[in-house]
Parts: C-alpha cells; sequence; structure tokens
C-alpha cells in the first residue's frame, strides 16, 4: 500500500518500531507515556497528524491491556474510585477546550508545565506533596478539574492524574491499572474523535495497526519490569518520568516565545 511509504524508507520504519518498543516499555512499567513518546518520536520525521493516527490504536490497546490485567472486576473497581475525578474531569475539559482558540500556545504549555515540575522536583528533593488515600470529595474533585482544564486546553492531563496518584501514595499495581482505565476511556473518546476529523481513515489505519505489535511487546516487557521492582522505586521512576515531560514541555513553552 501506498501509504505504507509514508513513513519513509525501511530504516525509519525500524526506528519507528524501536520507539514504539520503548514507549511500551515505559508504560508497562509507570502506566503513562506513551502517547507523548511516539508523538514525539514519530513526528521527528513524519507530519504530525500521521504521527498522531500512528498512536491511536497502539495507544487503545495498551491501554486495555494495561486496564484489564487484573480482571474486568477490579477495573470496574478503580473506575467506581475514581468516578467524581473522571466526571468533573470530564466535564472541565469540554469547557476549557473553549479556551484553546483564546490563549497562545506558550502559555498552554506554562500552565501545564510549572506546576508539573515544581511537584515532581520538590518531591524528588525530598519535600512531597502528600494526600491521604482517601482524599475527600472535594479534594478529588478539585484534582479532576484540574486535570480537565489542562486536559481541554492542551490534550495533556495524564502528568496531572498521575501527580494525584503519586501523592496519594497509591500502590503501583493499582496505580497502573486505575491510570490503564482513566486513559483507556480517553483513547476510545480519541479514536472516536479523529474518525470523525478524518486523522484515522482507511489509509492511515493500517500504519497505526503496524505499531501494535512493538507496542505491545514493549508493554509486555514493561510489566515484568514493574512486577520486580518495589513502590519506592516504582515511584521515583515515575516522578523523573513526569519531571523530564514537565521539563520539556517547559523548553517548547519558552521557545515558543
Amino acid at each position: 500500500m501506498e501509504i505504507f511509504a509514508a513513513l519513509g524508507p525501511p530504516e525509519l520504519w525500524l526506528l519507528a518500531y524501536v520507539i514504539a518498543l520503548g514507549a511500551g516499555v515505559i508504560k508497562g512499567v509507570v502506566g503513562f507515556a506513551m502517547p507523548l513518546i511516539l508523538l514525539s518520536g514519530l513526528s521527528s520525521f513524519v507530519a504530525p497528524d500521521l504521527a498522531l493516527a500512528c498512536l491511536i490504536v497502539p495507544t487503545l490497546l495498551t491501554n486495555a491491556w494495561q486496564a484489564l490485567r487484573q480482571g474486568p472486576a477490579e477495573a470496574l473497581a478503580s473506575l467506581k474510585r475514581f468516578r467524581l475525578f473522571l466526571i468533573v474531569g470530564g466535564a472541565m475539559l469540554l469547557l476549557s477546550a473553549q479556551l484553546v482558540p483564546v490563549l497562545p500556545a506558550s502559555v498552554l504549555l506554562l500552565i501545564i508545565s510549572v506546576p508539573l515540575v515544581a511537584y515532581a522536583g520538590a518531591t524528588l528533593a525530598g519535600r512531597p506533596l502528600r494526600l491521604p488515600p482517601r482524599p475527600g470529595r472535594a479534594v478529588e474533585a478539585g484534582m479532576g478539574g484540574a486535570a480537565g482544564f489542562i486536559g481541554g486546553l492542551s490534550g495533556v492531563w495524564g502528568p496531572i492524574t498521575v501527580a494525584m496518584l503519586t501523592a496519594m501514595e497509591t500502590e503501583k499495581r493499582e496505580q497502573v491499572r486505575v491510570q490503564g482505565v482513566m486513559y483507556g476511556l480517553g483513547a476510545l473518546a480519541l479514536a472516536g474523535a479523529h474518525l470523525a476529523s478524518g486523522v484515522l481513515n482507511a489509509q492511515t489505519l493500517p500504519l497505526s495497526l503496524a505499531l501494535v505489535p512493538p507496542a505491545l511487546l514493549g508493554i509486555w516487557t514493561g510489566f515484568q519490569i514493574q512486577d520486580r521492582i518495589d513502590q519506592a522505586l516504582f515511584k521515583r521512576l515515575t516522578l523523573w518520568i513526569l519531571l523530564i515531560a514537565g521539563l520539556n514541555l517547559l523548553r517548547r513553552a519558552i521557545v515558543s516565545f
């Protein structure tokens, strides 16, 4: 198919597979960052809209595996536990999306990156923000609102979700499962939105499907690593990835001013 030429010669296909594999490994270990890695990696040699199309199916399937790894009952329990976060976050996402034409990209990136870098940096430096395991409806709604507000502006709400779960000292398996449930719902919405927008279509769907095997192999490998590390190392790895992601977003904000 001609569309497979869009990624270029075989060496670029190999690079795309390596990126998908690496993104899967990191997602399997800490539960997030696959779309960020795939989008930033693939868009270095293909158009951003094509990179977006490529990540949709791998993201959807890896989130489903992540959410259901301990079984449907556990996934449903996680969904029920964080339903307020999801409801408020979804509502704020719809509202804040209307601000996108008004606010410049540099401001959006600063809104995301500054709190993220501050949280991850302070926690790694030994001054953590801690929330109780059951923080109460007001705190959960507030965090959901913040995540949804930022998500509507930028499409990035994962880091705020991870920051909340980490501050709640959520056990690693539950944290990864909860992320799978939350991001899985988001991935379904993303797929539907871009079937409607035309980004995911009969020509780009085969490219997205082609990246599924390395992504699944990667997340399986990441799960094996996650099972072998303790809670303290899991939290530290999560914080370092949050910090790196935040610094990258901050860099982009400064460059775009």
